[in-house]
């Protein structure tokens, strides 16, 4: 009989370590969800400005060409092309 209550007594001793190691993990885990969160906001807000600065990246490129540069001619002259078939689908939609 006093066997069977010291396993009875281990057991208990192992389910609460165990409970007590669950809770520090699920604790753990909170936290790691947490910074993920705010790491992925950083990364949507990075994203955002990289997409901003290579716009004006591009939007430089086409006013340096449009200013004399030979460096960009072939891309400004695209743009302006792409820009002129817009204003075109503008006006026609306009028309109708």
């Amino acid at each position: 009989m006093s066997d069977l209550v010291e396993i009875v007594d281990s057991l208990e001793n192992k389910v609460s370590k165990l409970l007590h190691k669950y809770e520090i993990l699920k604790q753990a885990n909170l936290q790691l969800e947490e910074k993920l969160a705010v790491q992925e906001s950083n990364q949507a807000k990075i994203k955002a400005e990289l997409n901003s600065v290579e716009q004006e990246n591009q939007t430089l490129k086409a006013a340096n060409a449009m200013l004399g540069s030979n460096e960009h001619k072939r891309e400004t002259k695209l743009k302006i092309n792409s820009l002129i078939r817009e204003i075109d689908q503008c006006i026609v939609q306009l028309s109708e």
